[in-house]
C-alpha cells in the first residue's frame, strides 16, 4: 500500500479510537449534544478554531486563489475570522446565558414551538450542505496521495469513516479529538510552508514564484456582488450552529468569550498559510484539472514522506473537526428541536438513539452532496446562504429587543429564505444574501408593528 495513504489511514484510525473512548462518558442528551457545559478554554477555544477550519479553508481557498487570486478570499480567511470575532464579542455572552442546547432553542424561548421547528428545518440543510464540502474535500485529499484511487472511491471511503466516526462521538468526543486535531494541524501547515519556502530558496524566491496577477486583493465582481461575497461568510455563519454549540457548551461566559476571540486570531494566523501556498502553486503546478487537489500536490512535491503524511495528516484534522460537528448539529437540531418537541416523553436513552440515527441519515445524505454537489467553495457559499438570513434577523431581535413575537419570526424567516431562493436559483440578482437579509429584516419589523397595532386593538380602553 501507499505509505502516505497507510499512514493518512493510521491516523483516522487512531481518532476514531479516541472518540471511541471519550465516547463512554456520554450518558444523557445534554453530554452528547453540548458536552454537558463543562468545556474549559483550551478544549473550547481549539474545538472552535478546528471545527471552523475546514475544507474551505485549506482545500477551498487555495484552490480558489490557485484560479482567481487573492480577490478569491473574501470567506477564507478574513470573512469567517470576522465572524469568529462577531460572535466573540457580541454574541456569545447572550448565547451562552440562555443554556440553550441548540440555537433553535431560543427561537421556542423568545417566540413560541413553531417558530423553533420551523428555524431547525431552515437550519438542518445548511449543516449538510457544509458536510458534504467536507466530504467532498477529504475524497479529494485522499485521491492526491495516490494515482490508484479515484475521487468517487474516495469520497464513498470518507464518507463511511467520518459517519462512523461521528455516530460513535456527541460534542465531547468532538472536543477532545478536535484538540488532537488542531494541534496537527497547526504543526502541520507551519512545517509545510517553512519546508516549500525553504526548498523554494527562501521567502524572497517564494514571492518571486507567485504570478503578479494573483496578488490583486481587489475583485472585477461589482461592487453589489462584493458585498454579498463578504456578508455570506460574515453574517451567514455568525448564528450557525455548528459555532453556537461551542459557545453555550462552554464552562462560563468568559470562557466562551475569550476562546472564541482566541479562535478568531489563531484562525486567520494559520488561515493564511493555504492561501500563500496557493499562490506558489500556480507556479509549480499550471493547468491543474482539480484546482481543489492544489495544496496537497504542492506539498507532495516538496515535503519528504514523513513529512507529507504529517501534512496530509493536518489536511485531514481540518476536516474530520469540521464534518463531525456539521453531522452533529442536524442531527441536534433534527432530533431535538422537532422529534423531541413532539414526542416530549422520550427517555436519555431514546433521546440518544435519535440523536445517532440522525448523524447516519445526513451523513448519506452529505454523501450524495459531495458526489453530485460543485466544488467546495460552492457547497459552502450555500451552507452559509441558504436560511440564515431570517435566522440571523430573529436570533438578533430576540436576544437584544422584546420588538416582535411569533408572527414577526415567522415571516422573517420565510421571507429571508424565499427571497435568497428566488435571488439565487430563479432571478439571478447579483446580491442575492443581501436581498435576503433586507427582505428578512423588512419583514420581521413590518410583522412587529402589525403585532403591536393588533395588541392595542386589543387592549382595554
Amino acid at each position: 500500500m501507499n505509505p502516505v495513504l497507510l499512514g493518512v489511514l493510521i491516523y483516522v484510525v487512531a481518532q476514531l479510537l479516541v472518540g471511541l473512548a471519550v465516547s463512554r462518558r456520554i450518558a444523557t442528551e445534554s453530554d452528547y449534544l453540548v458536552a454537558g457545559r463543562r468545556l474549559g478554554p483550551v478544549l473550547a477555544t481549539f474545538s472552535i478554531f478546528a471545527t471552523w477550519f475546514g475544507a474551505e479553508t485549506c482545500i477551498g481557498a487555495s484552490g480558489e486563489v490557485y484560479e482567481s487570486g487573492l480577490g478569491a478570499t473574501s470567506s477564507d480567511p478574513f470573512g469567517y475570522t470576522i465572524c469568529l470575532l462577531a460572535m466573540g464579542a457580541l454574541l456569545a455572552a447572550p448565547l451562552w446565558n440562555r443554556k440553550l442546547t441548540t440555537l433553535a432553542d431560543l427561537f421556542r424561548l423568545r417566540y413560541s414551538t413553531a417558530v423553533e421547528r420551523t428555524a431547525a428545518i431552515l437550519m438542518v440543510p445548511t449543516s449538510a450542505l457544509w458536510a458534504g464540502a467536507q466530504i467532498r474535500a477529504f475524497g479529494h485529499v485522499l485521491a492526491s496521495t495516490t494515482s490508484e484511487l479515484e475521487v468517487t472511491l474516495a469520497i464513498t471511503i470518507s464518507a463511511g469513516v467520518v459517519i462512523v466516526y461521528t455516530v460513535s462521538g456527541g460534542l465531547l468526543a468532538d472536543a477532545v479529538t478536535d484538540l488532537v486535531q488542531g494541534v496537527a494541524l497547526v504543526m502541520g501547515l507551519i512545517v509545510a510552508v517553512v519546508v516549500v519556502v525553504v526548498d523554494l530558496g527562501g521567502l524572497r524566491a517564494a514571492i518571486d514564484a507567485i504570478d503578479p496577477a494573483k496578488l490583486r486583493f481587489t475583485s472585477d465582481a461589482g461592487f453589489l456582488r462584493t458585498a454579498n461575497s463578504w456578508a455570506v461568510p460574515i453574517c451567514g455563519s455568525v448564528v450557525a450552529q455548528e459555532l453556537v454549540s461551542r459557545v453555550i457548551a462552554c464552562r462560563s461566559v468568559s470562557v466562551a468569550r475569550r476562546s472564541t476571540l482566541i479562535a478568531a486570531a489563531l484562525y486567520l494566523a494559520i488561515g493564511l498559510i493555504p492561501v500563500f501556498l496557493g499562490l506558489v502553486g500556480t507556479r509549480l503546478f499550471p493547468g491543474v484539472e482539480h484546482s481543489e487537489q492544489v495544496l496537497s500536490l504542492v506539498a507532495r512535491r516538496h515535503l519528504p514522506t514523513f513529512l507529507y503524511i504529517l501534512f496530509i495528516g493536518a489536511l485531514v484534522s481540518a476536516i474530520l473537526s469540521t464534518v463531525d460537528s456539521a453531522l452533529l448539529a442536524a442531527s441536534s437540531l433534527t432530533s431535538h428541536n422537532v422529534i423531541v418537541s413532539i414526542a416530549p416523553g422520550l427517555s436519555e436513552r431514546a433521546k440518544l438513539r435519535c440523536a445517532r440515527v440522525g448523524v447516519i441519515v445526513f451523513g448519506v445524505v452529505a454523501y450524495g452532496l459531495a458526489l453530485w454537489g460543485a466544488g467546495v467553495t460552492e457547497l459552502v457559499s450555500e451552507a452559509s446562504a441558504f436560511g440564515s438570513a431570517g435566522i440571523l434577523v430573529t436570533v438578533c431581535f430576540g436576544l437584544f429587543t422584546r420588538f416582535g413575537g411569533a408572527a414577526s419570526a415567522l415571516a422573517s424567516l420565510i421571507a429571508g429564505t424565499g427571497a435568497w431562493i428566488v435571488g439565487a436559483h430563479v432571478a439571478h440578482v447579483p446580491a442575492p444574501y443581501l436581498a435576503s437579509l433586507a427582505a428578512a429584516t423588512a419583514a420581521y419589523v413590518a410583522g412587529g408593528i402589525v403585532e403591536r397595532a393588533l395588541r392595542s386593538a386589543r387592549a382595554p380602553a
